[in-house]
């Protein structure tokens, strides 16, 4: 199979796997437990324009005051990747963020309509400046410094979304971290208007850090006020409530088994990035770390264990993409109890299964709750299946941009490696409308999560969990259980689509979908097997019960859309249960 960067104008012809079909067809409106969060959103957005004219006068400010740092006294360690290409093409005046391209070429960067909100989130965010630094030299300190200044010319005042406390956490992070070779010899007047301004973005990003968007943006916003103490000039009272909104948020978004309320991979890893960075600036101000902090870093270093591949990078559910396996890698380096992932995570909602060579990671979890669930994804008794360091069966991931065109397909149960039924995803999106604009685009589940059972037998671990979500429409129940044997040669699994006599089952067409790694090559035999041929050569045969087509896919788990390819298991359940039996099976092993 070729690999093939995938642009805009071919995105459609993948229309006929049922993604696009599957992430229209099922929508809901507001239920009546969101009216109160409705009705407070609507009047946080109501209020807007007087809560940025308030924060931009001139008396706001006045109480913004404090003392002035006059350095930067503790400078995190950031184990966010950086390319030296990155730092070629902004140096060129190409910004490239959220799979977004901008040429500046007259002007600045900060004049322009930014083509996307994630795309100037990034800009507002100071994204630039980590390849800048990384690039070192004259060039790219005088361009950093530059940027700098334009940012500041553009946006001294409270404005949105530049002035957000998320937004202004990540701008603050990358100051402290990269900021220094542009600080350094710069002109005396220039670093005291950086510091003045400096001060004031900590003053509103404390005031205003409960305001960020639920999730891991209000663990940013809290883990920065924390790291603001540490970077500039310290006050006992103001450690003390950034430690204390920390400790609500990390009590809040990280769950007993470690893992993040989102159920994301991804979002793990930034909050346990976040974590990392606010350990670091306590025993930077040789500061007492708290017996909570220890204990959520110690939580969450296992999880991000368990959902990593044997390439060193993540499992794709929910939301996430692969992450950079140098930045997992460098982030669970500092972890000095080197906890070890356990095989099921309740909480979390995933079993792992592993041996040999051979890792399975099965979704088994409800879609998370409310705020939560923007970026959640309907894959339902999803896995993903690799072995070594090479993947086989993924999920098709997600844009970095959530209002990106294709973002509701990928969230459609057709875009995981699982069972659809009449390409219908199995939890409905927040419809297009009054509400999803002010709650955005979250998943509204009703059923009861899925039940799950984990055994050991002759033939490995095996894993059976059940979920009733096409019940309500089509009166249908979907079972799976997946088996990896002792040496991990082979992964055995049977789905199982029940009627549940509770209405009459009218004929419906189902699908059990497989999506394939792009990197690894698909072949049809002779017996109507299926033929896997991995990067190094590996071979895997896929065996199955009925007819197996091979249809096109897209993945979209190292932040560009790659064509790629999936196996579909098709037929129709009516009045009576339908079994479907597949098997991935090592070649050549004895």
């Amino acid at each position: 199979m070729v690999d093939l960067t995938v642009t805009p104008q071919t995105l459609p012809r993948y229309a006929a796997s049922g993604m696009l079909d599957a992430s229209a067809r099922r929508r809901a409106g507001p239920t009546l437990e969101m009216m109160p969060e409705l009705c407070r959103s609507a009047l946080w957005v109501a209020v807007r324009p007087l809560r940025i004219a308030w924060r931009g006068s001139w008396i706001y400010r006045q109480l913004l005051r404090g003392r002035m740092p006059d350095r930067i006294h503790h400078q995190p360690f950031d184990t966010l990747p950086r390319r030296l290409e990155d730092a070629d093409s902004i140096l060129r005046g190409r910004f490239r963020f959220a799979s977004e391209v901008t040429d500046i070429k007259h002007g600045s960067v900060f004049d322009i309509q930014p083509p996307s909100e994630s795309w100037a989130a990034a800009l507002h965010g100071f994204e630039w400046l980590p390849a800048l630094s990384a690039a070192g030299g004259e060039p790219a300190r005088e361009y950093a410094g530059q940027l700098i200044t334009e940012w500041l010319e553009h946006c001294s005042r409270y404005a949105e979304p530049a002035w957000l406390p998320e937004i202004i956490a990540r701008r603050l992070v990358q100051i402290f971290a990269h900021g220094r070779f542009v600080i350094s010899n710069s002109d005396m007047l220039w670093r005291s208007r950086l510091f003045l301004s400096l001060r004031r973005q900590a003053a509103v990003l404390g005031r205003t850090a409960g305001e960020a968007a639920p999730g891991l943006p209000r663990l940013e916003a809290a883990a920065c006020c924390l790291l603001s103490e540490a970077s500039l000039d310290s006050d006992p009272r103001r450690l003390a409530a950034a430690l204390e909104r920390l400790e609500h948020e990390l009590s809040l978004q990280i769950l007993p088994d470690g893992g993040h309320i989102s159920r994301c991979p991804e979002e793990l890893l930034w909050a346990y990035r976040q974590t990392v960075m606010a350990l670091d600036a306590l025993s930077a101000m040789d500061t007492r770390i708290p017996a909570w902090l220890r204990g959520a870093h110690d939580r969450m270093a296992p999880m991000l264990r368990f959902f990593r591949h044997g390439d060193g990078a993540l499992a794709l559910f929910n939301g996430g993409a692969e992450g950079d396996a140098r930045m997992v890698a460098a982030l669970l380096a500092r972890d000095e109890t080197r906890g070890q992932p356990f095989m099921h995570a309740p909480h979390s909602g995933y079993q792992r299964l592993a041996a040999g060579r051979s890792l399975a990671i099965i979704d088994c979890g409800a879609p998370p709750a409310g705020p939560y669930s923007t970026r959640a994804h309907a894959g339902c008794l999803a896995f993903e299946f690799s072995s070594g360091v090479n993947r086989i069966v993924v999920n098709c991931g997600a844009e970095k941009d959530a209002s990106a065109r294709w973002n509701g397909a990928l969230r459609a149960t057709a875009a995981h490696s699982t069972v659809t039924v009449a390409d219908t995803s199995t939890t409905p999106i927040l419809a297009p409308g009054f509400a999803r604009d002010l709650l955005g685009p979250r998943l509204i589940d009703s059923s009861e999560p899925p039940e799950t059972v984990r055994r050991e037998t002759p033939y490995g671990w095996r894993v059976e969990s059940r979920h009733a979500h096409y019940v309500p429409e089509f009166g249908v129940e979907h079972g799976r259980e997946i088996t990896l044997s002792p040496r991990g040669t082979k992964l055995t699994g049977c789905d199982h689509l029940v009627p549940n006599g509770t209405r009459g089952c009218p004929a419906v067409p189902f699908a059990v979908r497989f999506h394939i790694h792009p990197d690894t090559r698909v072949t049809s035999s002779l017996s109507g097997d299926i033929l896997l041929k991995l990067p190094n050569g590996e071979g895997w045969r896929f065996r199955h019960g009925g007819s197996a087509q091979i249809e096109e896919s897209v993945y979209v788990g190292q932040g560009s859309t790659r064509r790629s390819e999936q196996l579909v298991l098709g037929g129709v359940v009516k009045d009576q249960p339908v079994d479907i039996a597949w098997e991935f099976e090592q070649i050549g092993n004895d």
